[in-house]
């Protein structure tokens, strides 16, 4: 399998599915919207984005399954597609700039190839396993900030898990208190990808998906960068929580979340 021209053909495609969803942005009814459950949105454009992916997706490798977040899982043996076509919904249905379609291909237990594009930017982010990562075809590479006051980090608010909000608001509020700032943009896949190439020195977030992370984590491992669960494990495509820094700053970052969490 020659991974390259894998990515290449994942990275045409993010593309073509992005103007697809950008030409449909431009007449979107908010009205067209299904509730899957409380501040978790689906529209027709994710659906459609979403076929687009796996039929082609299916051409460029038959014998990988798919875990996609609309339509579920058909997996198989070796290799799955973890897709998200349209990663920041709630963005897009408000008109909020920052929404991704979001590609991985996992071999075994180990994710080998990432996408992300963002649409509004024209910005694709794309690595393979053990080969770099890029941003529209220009190598790309973490931060070298060496201490949490000087960095400027990433988060997720909860929006359908409140369970553990009390521990979350602890971390945000001294996070605040003892990094450069916080933001939030509102898709994980984007977080991840400006992790990667240097806009952000790190993020955190739980109540995730592994279509949410599968792309961008190996992206930030590419880039020179550290992922982590919030137990500093590795269980942060199917555990639901997530720490991706530039590695200087993981420690510290990590020792404040499981402060409050643990």
């Amino acid at each position: 399998m020659d991974l390259k021209l894998l990515s290449k053909q994942v990275s045409d495609l993010s593309k073509e599915v992005g103007k697809l969803i950008l030409a449909e942005r431009q007449g979107f009814n908010s009205t067209n919207i299904e509730t899957k459950g409380k501040n978790d949105f689906v529209t027709h454009v994710d659906k459609m984005a979403e076929e687009a992916i796996i039929k082609s997706l299916k051409g460029f490798l038959p014998e990988a399954g798919i875990i996609a977040e609309e339509s579920g899982k058909d997996e198989k043996e070796h290799f799955n597609w973890i897709i998200d076509p349209l990663d920041g919904t709630t963005n897009f249905i408000h008109g909020i700039p920052t929404f991704c379609v979001s590609i991985a291909l996992k071999h075994d237990s180990e994710i080998v190839l990432g996408v992300v594009y963002e649409i509004n930017g024209d910005e694709c982010f794309s690595a393979i396993k053990d080969g770099g990562s890029f941003l529209n075809g220009e190598k790309i590479s973490v931060t070298n900030t060496k201490q949490l006051p000087n960095a400027l980090i990433a988060t997720g608010f909860p929006y359908t898990k409140f369970d553990l909000i009390e521990p979350y608001m602890a971390t945000f509020k001294e996070m605040v208190e003892k990094s450069r700032g916080v933001r939030r943009l509102g898709s994980a896949a984007a977080d991840l990808a400006y992790v990667a190439c240097g806009r952000f020195d790190g993020f955190f977030e739980y109540g995730l998906n592994a279509w949410d992370v599968a792309a961008g984590s190996l992206i930030v491992i590419e880039a020179g960068g550290m992922v982590t669960d919030f137990k500093e494990s590795t269980n942060y495509l199917w555990g639901g929580e997530i720490i991706a820094t530039n590695n200087k700053t993981h420690l510290e970052t990590s020792k404040i979340i499981s402060s409050h969490f643990f």
